[in-house]
């Protein structure tokens, strides 16, 4: 086992132990951490704008993903939006959505719970970070991130400022962890059974199907091109 296999292991158990604590906040917590990060990432817009500027030196500015790895002021401020807008969502857990009684007598009911620990694995989109910590949170998970090495810095910008937002109320860092922007650390997400419950790919169909072919943790594939139609 290498180092950083034993390295990734160590962070996956604490993302794990991290997920069970989540459950067990009130739900005016969470919304306020998601409220409290908006606020975060418009105060930051500066700081946020100089590194993703240090990921759009690398890329050409003919490369098809330039544009969505580009972040604007307008565009922080619409993310920040739409952090709002998932705080102000209905809170997803601990909902009653069947009952039933057995012949027997025994009460049976059908409730929502969280997922527990997912895996994210996503290209050159940072805004991705913010939104995937956003619906986490909110439906009572943690979330490990696997951004691409194009977005890393705009990544690792972005995450700071979810784990400042963590401290701040007290919480464990922990409930949202970036991983590294290599293939090593997208094989040990892949291979993470025990630790990660789900993994979600988003981007190209190319990335959908490597994902859907190698992790050995259930998929969700969310789609590729037109998915709306």
């Amino acid at each position: 086992m290498t180092t950083t296999t034993i390295s990734l292991t160590e962070t996956f158990v604490a993302v794990q132990k991290a997920s069970r604590t989540i459950p067990l906040l009130d739900v005016s917590v969470i919304n306020q951490v998601l409220a409290d990060l908006a606020d975060e990432a418009v105060a930051e817009i500066d700081f946020l704008l100089s590194e993703n500027r240090k990921d759009l030196a690398r890329m050409d500015t003919d490369d098809p993903k330039y544009d969505r790895l580009q972040l604007t002021p307008d565009g922080i401020k619409a993310i920040a939006a739409d952090i709002r807008n998932v705080a102000g969502l209905n809170h997803p857990v601990g909902k009653t959505l069947a009952t039933k009684t057995m012949p027997n007598g025994l009460q049976i009911s059908k409730v929502t719970v969280p997922l527990g620990v997912i895996g994210i694995i996503y290209e050159a989109r940072p805004n991705v970070t913010f939104d995937v910590f956003a619906l986490c949170l909110k439906s009572g998970n943690a979330c490990l991130l696997k951004g691409g090495s194009d977005a890393a810095d705009s990544n690792a910008a972005i995450i700071s400022l979810i784990k400042r937002v963590l401290q701040q109320h007290g919480l464990s860092e922990h409930i949202a962890h970036l991983l590294p922007p290599d293939r090593t650390a997208t094989e040990a997400l892949l291979k993470a059974v025990g630790f990660v419950d789900i993994i979600i790919p988003r981007g190209s169909q190319s990335l959908i199907n490597f994902v859907r072919q190698h992790s050995r943790v259930p998929v969700i594939e969310t789609g590729a091109g037109i998915v709306h139609t």
